[in-house]
């Protein structure tokens, strides 16, 4: 640290308590001036023979017959006046980055200037400025820190800007010229996390970091604003910058008495965002969720709030599970509606390059609400059904994952009544579920008995290899084909004893044994029951195999083709 003395006098100041000083000589104190509660008695030819207003104010007080001076609005109060009385003495003073301000704010209050005495305590501290302070990185910072309690003095003479100036400056020098010393115990390893390590011999780009977010928000956000308008520096490293004075300065916790301070810091973080066309390119969603969190914490403007659910919806895929589960899940609601607004203006092109490029951000955020709904335990069914009806179908090529939150769900809530159960599982399409889903699925209690039927069937379809890209393709048609396969397999649900009872009164005859669809519906019963209910219709398998063995040839190729033209319908 870079520091000056003046005068050579050995310092006499004393006191006989905490709020009275004087001066000791062999004259007798004839001035007594009062700053704040502070009393000085000191002499007032080594005053007025450097200060025009203690000039003033002395022959202020003659005129009123008194010999006391009070002095209520002086810049640096009492420590500033005494160390101005000291240079007056001739005693040695010792003016340093933490001092200097107030000092020189002191002696321009004062009017200490050269057509006073030659060589005054203004221009004294205006060459230590220039060839020390503003010289040096650390003085630099440490003198800006001391500059906001000396408003507006302190920005009238310039200082602030002076030192802005210093600052910004030495950010923007080429980090292989730098050979002061700067404060770099720190990176970023993960989003937001800060971590310390082994200081490298090749001087960082973010070298400066650490150090200018010492400094309080308002003067930060000079500094920064000053940086971004040289556009001479990387938006990743003002970014990075941003994140860590935001871990360094944010709690986790908010409480009411912080909320104003908070309020302001994280509002004016969210304008030094670098942006690209508005965009926040080069903030994470994490950090970005982050500041959305805190900033319906403290009551941040609605603007400010809106900015930042629009940029979060923009990097929505980038996000995990954890990120969201801070957030209420109505906040959540609105994010990814924003997100599926924007994502309808993208063109069909623009996604298939993208999908092929590996990115898939429908799909990343398709998975991404699949795994919040399984993970947040809070969610009422309403709230999980709209949320869940808010991703789009591209959005789900499989449906394992809504098929795991759903689970969660009814594990979570076993007192759903059965047309809520119809609701959620309606969320679900049992034709998208992998075999290991669909094999999960088939021996899953929670589910409803229908929904477990519409498993069996469209895994029995897969066992049998049969046209299943039929029934896939009518997916375009205006009815849904799982309702078609639900109507079918309800019918089987309901007529499946008295079919069975049917089919064994009637071994014999050729018209039961033809390829006819309703003939076949009994077979595909006892198919599916036999996985819901085991043992069930095994006393009927040998009357199966004898029937079925003594079809001929025409009869099999008949109901071989009648049971195509059924499941291409279905």
């Amino acid at each position: 640290m870079k520091f000056m003395k003046l005068g050579s006098k050995p310092d006499t100041f004393e006191s006989d308590d905490k709020f009275h000083r004087y001066a000791v000589s062999d004259l007798d104190s004839d001035v007594t001036v009062n700053v704040g509660e502070f009393t000085f008695y000191l002499h007032k030819f080594p005053l007025l023979s450097k200060s025009n207003r203690m000039q003033r104010l002395v022959s202020q007080a003659s005129e009123e017959n008194t010999n006391e001076i009070t002095i209520s609005d002086i810049p640096g109060g009492h420590k500033a006046f005494e160390l101005c009385a000291k240079f007056c003495y001739g005693m040695t003073v010792t003016l340093n980055a933490y001092n200097i301000t107030a000092v020189r704010c002191a002696a321009e209050y004062l009017e200490m200037t050269e057509d006073v005495d030659r060589g005054n305590l203004i221009y004294k501290i205006e060459v230590f400025l220039n060839s020390g302070i503003f010289r040096s990185w650390k003085d630099s910072i440490i003198m800006l820190q001391t500059t906001k309690s000396l408003l507006p003095w302190s920005e009238d003479l310039k200082l602030v800007a002076r030192c802005i100036d210093s600052v910004s400056a030495k950010v923007l020098v080429n980090p292989e010229t730098i050979t002061w010393s700067y404060t770099h115990n720190r990176k970023l390893s993960g989003q937001d996390k800060i971590v310390e390590y082994h200081r490298e011999s090749a001087v960082p780009k973010d070298w400066w970091v650490e150090d200018v977010c010492e400094l309080e928000i308002d003067m930060f956000e000079k500094v920064m604003n000053a940086v971004k308008s040289s556009g001479r520096m990387n938006n990743g490293v003002i970014g990075e910058a941003l994140r860590y004075y935001v871990a360094r300065w944010l709690p986790e916790s908010t409480e009411s008495s912080d909320a104003s301070s908070n309020k302001h810091l994280v509002e004016t973080v969210v304008s030094l965002l670098p942006r690209v066309n508005r965009a926040m390119s080069y903030s994470t969603c994490s950090f970005l969720l982050k500041l959305l969190k805190v900033s319906f914490l403290v009551g941040a403007d609605e603007m400010v709030k809106e900015d930042l659910v629009e940029n979060v919806s923009l990097k929505l895929h980038e996000a995990s599970v954890k990120d969201l589960l801070i957030h209420d899940v109505e906040l959540v609601h609105r994010i990814v509606d924003r997100f599926v607004g924007d994502e309808k203006g993208v063109s069909e092109d623009d996604r298939y390059k993208e999908f092929v490029l590996g990115n898939g951000v429908l799909l990343s955020v398709g998975r991404l609400i699949d795994a919040y709904l399984a993970s947040n335990r809070d969610l009422t069914l309403s709230s999980f059904v709209e949320l869940s009806e808010l991703i789009p179908e591209a959005a789900r090529p499989i449906h394992d994952g809504i098929y795991k939150a759903i689970d969660t769900f009814l594990k979570e809530h076993p007192e759903l009544t059965k047309s809520e159960k119809k609701r959620l599982c309606g969320l679900m399409d049992v034709r998208k579920l992998t075999s290991e889903a669909s094999a999960h699925a088939a021996q899953n209690e929670r589910l409803p008995l229908r929904v477990v039927v519409q498993v069996l069937y469209f895994e029995q379809l897969r066992a049998n290899h049969s046209p299943v890209s039929s029934v896939a393709a009518s997916s375009h048609s205006p009815v849904p084909p799982v309702k078609k396969a639900e109507e079918s397999i309800v019918v089987v649900e309901e007529e499946a004893p008295k079919k069975v009872g049917l089919s064994k009164k009637s071994r014999g005859s050729k018209s039961t044994r033809s390829g006819g669809g309703p003939q076949l519906m009994p077979s595909r019963s006892r198919r599916i029951f036999e996985k819901i209910w085991p043992g069930k219709g095994e006393s009927n398998k040998s009357s199966e195999v004898s029937s079925g063995s003594s079809q001929s040839p025409q009869a099999k190729s008949s109901s071989s083709s009648s049971r195509r033209r059924r499941h291409s319908i279905s």
